[in-house]
This record gives structure tokens, C-alpha cells and sequence, in this order.
């Protein structure tokens, strides 16, 4: 049964543009152990006459310096039970997306012997959306109120390449991106294409944690936009070529290219059916160009030089 389904999966891969990786492995034997703690709902629903059990059970988020009173006044305020009321419409059961977290974590743990599994911790940020995750080793603070949908009121104001990844789907998403920014060395070489094969590498290491997530959401793309993006590969290579974008050092393509955005920045007509970041693309398919033609590790890929990368790739658009 087992290799049926994944006969279906590589038969699949053929049929769209929402290809997934054939990263699936087997990761029963591995345990991960981490626990969630609703700092949200502990938060919203207690009062100053139980306040100093919260301040206990999470003394990281009470700087001493702020007094009672403010956190009094949070509790009780308007606006802020608004935003939780409407958090728990989706989140009062969090079993789906510790189940997502918890085949994430078991992944990393497969690819990384040594990895340590950080506590959850859920907030409330006031849809704080730079800050969606914020990871320090032993704990993940998760801002629920940044996933409650790209259509809730909200978010009317927001950009549409942001709010589009608002949702819960895309929660371990964000964790991997933030996770993987931890793993991969920084990148000191400034050309563009040591920048591209840097965010490819770390593309990379994503598709190998969340082998099961559809390629649009792990990119952060509409369907649309991975379609445009795979079947104008070529014209993107040439483009990057013709301009002779690949060792420049302008940081305005990291703008242009590599930064999120509601499209990619060719100053060509049909630049708006483009997602944004399509670098970050172009940089995957090298990866997997290298990863094809190279018998090498991701914990090897994580400290490869990315002129090395490039060297020994064989990258060829597909046409």
C-alpha cells in the first residue's frame, strides 16, 4: 500500500506545476517531545486576581519593569478580547496544527541527529505579521492572530502578496523559514547570484522538512503565479543573463528579486503576473540541478560555498 501511494505521488508530479518533492522517508523511528502552551488564552481570560499565577507559569513575557497595571488594562481591553475572541473561533482546538508542527519537528530532527525541539508557545501580537515567529532554540513563540485567514476583516488593509499567507496552512511554513534562517550560515558573498543559490539552498532544506506541503504555500505563491514561474523559467535565466544580473552586487534586486513583494520587478509588461521573490525559484532549481548531479548531504549542502553550488550544478532551465 505503502508503495502504491508513492507511486501515485511521483505519477502526480508529472500532471502540475504544483509538484511536490519525492522527500518522503521514513521517520518512524523518530520521537520528538515538545509541549504548547496557550499563553493567550491563560492571558485573556484571567483577571488581576489571578494574574500573579500567569506572570509565574511565564516570566519571560513579564518585563519587571512594567507594572501590574498594564497588563490589567490589556486584559480588559476592548480591542484586544476583540482579536482574541476571534483567534479562538479557529484556534480553540490547536491539535491540527500541532500535528503539522509535530511531523515539521520529527523531519528536522531525521535530517539534524542533534536537533533540539523547541516549546510552543501561542500569542497574541496584534497581527504583528513581521514577527509571525520568533525561535530561540528551546522556545517558538507563534503569533495566532497573524493566521486567521486572508479573507478575515482584519486584514482589509493589508497588501495582498502579505495577507495571502495569513492562514493556518501556513503556520509551519513560517516556522521552517525562521528554523532554517538558524541553520544556514550567513552568506557574505553580495553577488546575485551567490544570494539566489543562498535562499535556494535554504529552499531546499524546506521542501526536505515539510515534504507533504504543496510547493505554492511553501514558496508563499498563488497557484497562478507558481505556474507563470515554471513555465517562464527560461525567459527569467535569459533575462538575469542578458542583463548580466549574475555577478552584480546592486542591492536593488534583492528588491527587484529576492524581497517579498506582490511581483518580481523585470520592468517588462507582464511583470504583475510574476510572484515576487523569483529568485528565491531559480535559486531552488539550481539546488536541485547540484543535489541531482552531486552525491552530498543537506548538512554538507549547508556549508557549501555557493560559487561551488554554481560551479558544479549543471543547471539548465527546463524548456
Amino acid at each position: 500500500m505503502r508503495a502504491f501511494l508513492l507511486v501515485l505521488i511521483v505519477f502526480a508530479s508529472f500532471l502540475s506545476c504544483e509538484k511536490e518533492s519525492s522527500n518522503l522517508v521514513d521517520t518512524s523511528n523518530i520521537k520528538v517531545d515538545f509541549s504548547v502552551s496557550r499563553f493567550d488564552v491563560d492571558f485573556y481570560t484571567s483577571s488581576a486576581t489571578n494574574l500573579s499565577e500567569i506572570k509565574e507559569k511565564y516570566p519571560l513575557l513579564f518585563p519587571v519593569e512594567t507594572p501590574d497595571s498594564v497588563w490589567i488594562q490589556k486584559i480588559n481591553d476592548k480591542d484586544e478580547l476583540e482579536l482574541f475572541s476571534e483567534t479562538q473561533k479557529i484556534y480553540e482546538n490547536f491539535s491540527e496544527v500541532e500535528q503539522d508542527l509535530r511531523s515539521f519537528f520529527t523531519y528536522v530532527k531525521y535530517y539534524n541527529k542533534g536537533f533540539e525541539t523547541p516549546n510552543v508557545i501561542t500569542v497574541l501580537s496584534n497581527i504583528d505579521y513581521e514577527n509571525r515567529i520568533i525561535y530561540s532554540d528551546s522556545l517558538l513563540f507563534l503569533s495566532l492572530d497573524v493566521y486567521l485567514g486572508k479573507e478575515h476583516p482584519f486584514y482589509a488593509d493589508y497588501p495582498g502578496y502579505i495577507k495571502h499567507n495569513n492562514t493556518k496552512a501556513h503556520i509551519a511554513v513560517d516556522v521552517a523559514n525562521k528554523l532554517i534562517e538558524k541553520q544556514f550560515p550567513l552568506n557574505k558573498d553580495r553577488t546575485f547570484i551567490s544570494k539566489i543559490i543562498h535562499e535556494g539552498k535554504k529552499a531546499f532544506a524546506r521542501d526536505l522538512y515539510l515534504p507533504l506541503t504543496l510547493s505554492s504555500e511553501k514558496l508563499g505563491y498563488t497557484v497562478d503565479k507558481l505556474n507563470w514561474v515554471v513555465e517562464n523559467e527560461v525567459q527569467i535565466w535569459k533575462y538575469f543573463i542578458g542583463n548580466d544580473l549574475l555577478y552584480s552586487t546592486d542591492p536593488e534586486l534583492n528588491k527587484r528579486f529576492l524581497d517579498k513583494a506582490p511581483f518580481s520587478k523585470f520592468y517588462l509588461r507582464e511583470d504583475s503576473l510574476s510572484p515576487g521573490e523569483v529568485g528565491v525559484w531559480i535559486g531552488l532549481q539550481i539546488v536541485h540541478s547540484y543535489m541531482r548531479s552531486n552525491d552530498v548531504s543537506l548538512q554538507e549542502l549547508m556549508s557549501k560555498n555557493t560559487s561551488e553550488v554554481f560551479k558544479n550544478s549543471k543547471y539548465k532551465p527546463r524548456k
